[in-house]
């Protein structure tokens, strides 16, 4: 039988690595939703709602380098539209399938369901337009070529694609061929110069360091990252968007560069270096430490994933793989000036102790182990692991510059589906798991055993530190039982408690490291439970809102 649309479509999906995609279903979504269920290569991956879809697969992309959701026309779209933007914000490729109503309808503009009633049935697509690189309503004839350029935008961008299929056209034979459209490669001139200027620079500094982004990881380029610091040895320290981007166990790393909010002697390592490469970094608001870094552009070459600015000239047309390939060949090993990082410390308290942050997060630290992913929610959990040294291979994930409270947990969810063989842990707080606590009900669903651990401390806590008057009633959240959560979302044989000081944290953890299912523990702190950098924000608050 001849390929259809939607088919062709799913086939070079998991030709890219995409084996799940995730979704609600939907009338006008059926025949996407019917061939996503019949692909033997394909798994529908039922969430349980659009939005929380998103945030999946925006956490399975993490791992997988791509992701999909597939939502409905209208109202499942925009219910997905602000995890699809944080694919965007966070340079994630996301592939966001919409089943449409059929053609005949649209030409009509007749007045159907999931519409505005006003006959425009392009409007949600243009409503996407601002969260996407690029974007395309697939038919029979167009269905290859157009595939095979969103692709190409995904991948080139590192930013999410929008692909319509109106419900008569996606089960409708394909009319056409194309080939996948290769990266463009770097100008070779212009990678030769800029490849001499980043060597010239680091023969006559004293001290360097690197400072390795996110864009490195998005990419897949931690490899050949690895091996121009090994070839080179030059140190390295990260900013938090960017943590474990490369192995924080690796002796080259420095620690964490957060501005002048930590770790002085980091600071003053980086901004005192002669100079320093930023390489696929993106200076926002947490990762300057609330725009408190002080780096000299005179000293700073900035590498992004197409381009390279040095001094006061910008090159285009560099790829970033490539100069990592022409600078690990050109670059001469050196004995270069380092500090040693730092680990979060001694746990502090013991036995009935309330649980505060110093007792809490270097516990949180010595639990992780090797190759585990820590999906860190935003705000005081994420802060608070923000400076732990992961362990070898280990991954600290959090959605630093869109900031999407609840993004966490559906995150969790999408990175378990993503690496079933590695041990997952969820971090997030009361407040932000209020938001779509419903997806832990996935997890048991599909056989997957996170660890979840939900810090109770009875609010909003970075709402406190951030705003004029914490004890506001914006800050309030409902008083919820915890613990009892995962039995009535059919998380039946997991292990679950409730820890209220050391002793109980202690052994729950203990508990935690053995068990054979999936894991849940309530721990309860005090409202103002906040880690040093959380805390820190609090006293620069006024510099993010400046």
């Amino acid at each position: 039988m001849a390929t259809t649309v939607i088919q062709y479509v799913l086939r070079r999906l998991h030709e890219i690595g995409i084996t799940d995609i995730f979704g609600v279903p939907g009338d006008y979504a059926f025949a996407v939703n019917d061939a996503i269920c019949n692909d033997p290569g394909i798994n529908w991956i039922g969430c349980c709602n659009e939005l929380n879809a998103a945030y999946a697969a925006e956490g399975y992309a993490r791992i997988r380098g791509a992701g999909a959701l597939c939502t409905t026309y209208g109202v499942g779209e925009l219910s997905a539209i602000n995890g699809v933007a944080g694919a965007y914000a966070e340079h994630l490729p996301v592939f966001h399938l919409v089943g449409a109503p059929n053609v005949a309808i649209q030409e009509s503009r007749a007045l159907m369901h999931h519409t505005l009633g006003n006959g425009e049935y392009d409007l949600f697509r243009r409503m996407s337009e601002p969260v996407v690189c690029a974007h395309a309503v697939m038919t029979p004839q167009n269905v290859a070529y157009e595939t095979e350029r969103l692709i190409a935008e995904a991948f080139y961008n590192l930013r999410p694609v929008y692909m319509a299929f109106p419900a008569d056209l996606a089960a409708a034979p394909i009319a056409g061929e194309a080939r996948p459209i290769a990266p463009p490669p770097s100008d070779p001139d212009a990678l030769a110069h800029v490849t001499e200027v980043i060597v010239e620079t680091l023969e006559r500094a004293g001290a360097a360091c690197v400072l390795p982004g996110v864009l490195i990881a998005r990419a897949g380029l931690q490899p050949a990252l690895h091996e121009l610091i090994d070839a080179s040895g030059l140190p390295f320290a990260t900013m938090f968007m960017d943590k474990s981007v490369l192995d924080e166990t690796h002796p080259s790393y420095v620690g964490m560069y957060d501005g002048a909010l930590m770790q002085p002697e980091v600071r003053a390592f980086v901004e005192q270096a002669d100079a320093v490469l930023a390489i696929g970094t993106l200076m926002t608001d947490f990762n300057t430490g609330a725009f408190t870094s002080r780096l000299d552009p005179a000293k700073t070459i900035a590498v992004s994933q197409h381009r390279v600015r040095a001094g006061d000239k910008t090159f285009f047309n560099v790829e970033l793989g490539d100069l990592l390939k022409s600078l690990t060949a050109r670059l001469a090993r050196r004995d270069w000036p380092k500090i040693a990082a730092k680990t979060l410390g001694e746990a502090t308290g013991s036995g009935d102790d309330r649980i505060d942050a110093p007792a809490l997060y270097p516990r949180l630290a010595g639990f992780l182990r090797e190759n585990d992913i820590l999906i860190a929610e935003t705000g005081t959990a994420s802060m608070g692991m923000g400076f732990a040294r992961m362990p070898l291979g280990a991954n600290f994930y959090n959605q630093t510059l869109w900031g999407s409270i609840g993004w966490a947990t559906p995150a969790a969810f999408g990175a378990s589906v993503a690496a079933p063989q590695r041990r997952v842990v969820l971090l997030t707080g009361d407040g932000a798991h209020q938001f779509t606590v419903q997806e832990i009900s996935q997890f048991a669903r599909y056989g997957l055993k996170p660890i979840v651990l939900v810090i109770n401390n009875s609010g909003y806590l970075i709402e406190r530190l951030l705003c004029r008057e914490p004890e506001s009633a914006y800050n309030e959240i409902a008083p919820w039982r915890y613990s009892l959560l995962p039995q009535a979302f059919g998380c039946a044989d997991w292990f679950s408690a409730r820890v209220t000081t050391c002793g109980e944290l202690d052994n729950a953890l203990t508990a935690a490291g053995r068990a054979e299912t999936g894991v849940y523990i309530e721990i309860v702190t005090d409202a103002y439970a906040a880690s040093a950098l959380a805390t820190r924000m609090h006293e620069e608050f006024r510099k993010l809102y400046r």
